[in-house]
């Protein structure tokens, strides 16, 4: 896949084992991890100061080209150096694999090696973690065997290095001649049984088989399968094995513009933008993520009728607070970097309907696999209430606006996709009595929609009640059954806001002014939203151009974060981001689905 290499930063590769995960950049420096968990204070965060964060680089004598890709169909990195006499090869990964007992295993530590392929290079390596978020003075301790780094403010953290490196040439940053492959195994745990290169190579194998395993149970589609493989791999790489948890990205404060303050903690599980990758996961056969994610969301909900929150910490955490690191200079000098996200305590209607329609879906695809029917039922009855009760009440949104709250259309149509859903889920059941007796409620709200949320002048269903102000997320009313393809308010709506929000191949959220101003970065998921609304509606050679222009905005390596610059196509704001590789996965089915029906290719 071609990327437009000048005009986007964040050329980085994630590796991962859905324990942790961690952040290399083109030339082979880890500027991202945290550990142990995805949600742990870093121990690199280069990435939010380029001279305090913390770092582990790799600098030869000589000047080379450099290319990075993954191996085969797998989360290894690999960054090959090459010039006309020498060429060697970083390989990193964060071991995952099945044990004897059958059980993942998937410890809090990245192996890394280093491997001469050609000619004498001489390189020197830095490696530089400060714990903590770099909050305290890290220091680095040569112990037998081991090299050991230390904070203890805020608190007492330690970090465990094992190379066959000469411990002092590290430190120093000693130049050392690259004659045979060297290992770097970087863990939170003090190891009991000594690593060795050997040991190194064998975890890396496990690995590689894990991943070709995990790959052949996705199906194998005539178009756009590399790019679908390689999504569904990163949306893999940000579940939270534990519990179940989906981040929504793996990231915080990475800015959606250069120089403002968008930038937010995404290290945690939305349940919208969860229940979004579990729906289309569940499309392609992976069961057991979506079987985690529903039990995480049964054990959240305890209380018949307590209210979801929007958002959770990976193990279910309720309180996420939001705290500033000032220490730090923030990605390009865009501060504030934020821990937490005060967002946890807002209220939005839209995720009742999206989480019925993720359990709906699944129960539909995996109906003898739910041992857990009997809870979801109460959920499902729980949630309906709970909608039956606030529908009618404004909220602040699927975009979160930090003012006032508003009748947003798109909360509203989910709260139709809740009560739509729940009538289907209990007639899976065999519960027909309260499918029947909630059909009114579902009535009552589909006639409140069209009612008030279609504006006669704009000739589209707009953001908000009375507003003639258009927004992306309306796109997905089709989507969700709200209306049919065919319906001219649909057709007519496409259009509209391909009119008003399309702007230089991209589309805004919306246009009108928000807490921080008009956006000046697209949000990469609404234009996927508009592609697919687009070859719904028929016009799916536009869509195709519309898609590959997007897919060229990539990184290097396919990857995507949440936002793309609308000028320079820079990619901004947090990475990878789960919203932007569902929708990317999703609007290339759709395009699979359009040839198969109309039996003629793209």
């Amino acid at each position: 896949m071609m990327s437009m290499s000048n005009a986007q930063n964040l050329n980085y590769g994630i590796i991962g084992n859905c324990k942790s995960a961690a952040l290399i950049d083109k030339n082979g420096s880890i500027d991202w991890c945290c550990l142990p968990r995805f949600d742990s204070p870093s121990i690199f965060a280069k990435i939010l100061d380029r001279e305090k964060g913390g770092g582990f680089g790799i600098y030869p004598k000589e000047k080379f080209k450099v290319k990075q890709n993954y191996l085969d169909e797998s989360c290894i990195l690999i960054t090959r150096f090459e010039n006309k006499s020498s060429s060697f090869e970083i390989i990193d990964f964060m071991p995952r694999f099945q044990n004897e007992k059958g059980e993942y295993f998937a410890p809090p530590e990245i192996i890394r090696f280093v491997k001469p392929i050609k000619g004498n290079t001489r390189i020197k390596f830095e490696y530089d973690p400060k714990l903590e978020y770099a909050q305290g003075e890290t220091s680095h301790q040569i112990k037998k065997n081991v090299i050991v780094s230390e904070v203890n403010h805020p608190k007492h953290d330690s970090l465990f290095l094992y190379t066959n490196l000469p411990q002092g040439q590290l430190i120093n940053q000693e130049y050392h001649n690259l004659n045979e492959t060297l290992f770097f195994n970087i863990s939170y745990n003090e190891k009991l049984k000594m690593p060795t290169l050997s040991k190194c190579m064998l975890d890396f194998d496990k690995t590689k088989v894990y991943w070709m395993n995990w790959c052949s149970k996705t199906p194998v589609f005539k178009y756009y399968n590399d790019e679908i493989l390689r999504s569904a791999m990163t949306l893999k790489l940000m579940s939270y094995d534990k519990t179940g948890a989906v981040l929504a990205a793996v990231t915080t404060s990475l800015p959606e513009t250069i120089g403002e303050v968008r930038n937010w903690d995404y290290r945690f599980c939305w349940i919208r933008d969860a229940s979004m990758v579990i729906r289309v996961i569940s499309k392609l056969g992976h069961k057991r993520i979506v079987k985690n994610f529903i039990n995480y969301i049964v054990e959240l909900i305890p209380e018949k009728d307590q209210r979801l929150q929007i958002m959770y910490g990976i193990n279910g955490e309720t309180f996420l607070k939001e705290e500033f690191l000032d220490h730090l200079t923030g990605y390009e000098n865009s501060k504030p970097v934020r821990i937490g996200n005060a967002a946890f305590s807002q209220k939005q209607n839209d995720i009742y309907g999206i989480l019925m329609d993720a359990i709906h879906a699944e129960m539909k695809e995996f109906p003898t696999d739910f041992e857990r029917t009997e809870e979801i039922w109460s959920i499902v009855k729980g949630i309906v209430w709970v909608v039956r009760e606030n529908w009618q009440k404004a909220d602040k949104g699927i975009w979160e606006f930090r003012s006032e709250d508003l009748h947003f259309t798109f909360s509203k149509v989910l709260c139709w996709v809740a009560i739509d859903r729940a009538i289907k889920i209990a007639e899976l059941v065999g519960k027909d009595e309260e499918a029947l007796k909630w059909q009114p409620l579902k009535e009552a709200i589909k006639n409140d929609i069209e009612e008030k949320a279609w504006n006669i002048d704009i000739q589209a269903y707009t953001q908000s009640y009375g507003s003639k102000h258009l927004d992306a997320s309306v796109l997905l009313i089709e989507y969700y059954g709200f209306v049919s393809a065919s319906e001219i308010r649909f057709k007519k709506t496409v259009k509209a806001i391909e009119k008003e929000l399309a702007h230089e191949g991209l589309l805004y959220r919306y246009k009108n002014k928000d807490d921080f101003g008009l956006p000046s970065s697209s949000f990469t998921v609404c234009t996927f939203w508009f592609i697919n609304s687009l070859i719904k509606i028929g016009e799916v050679r536009k869509a195709k151009e519309y898609y590959d222009k997007l897919l060229s905005y990539s990184n290097h390596l396919g990857l995507f974060s949440e936002d793309i610059d609308f000028e320079s196509k820079r990619l901004l704001g947090n990475f990878p981001q789960a919203y932007s590789h569902l929708a990317l996965i999703d609007t290339a089915l759709s395009f699979n689905s359009a040839a198969k029906m109309n039996s003629k290719p793209l």
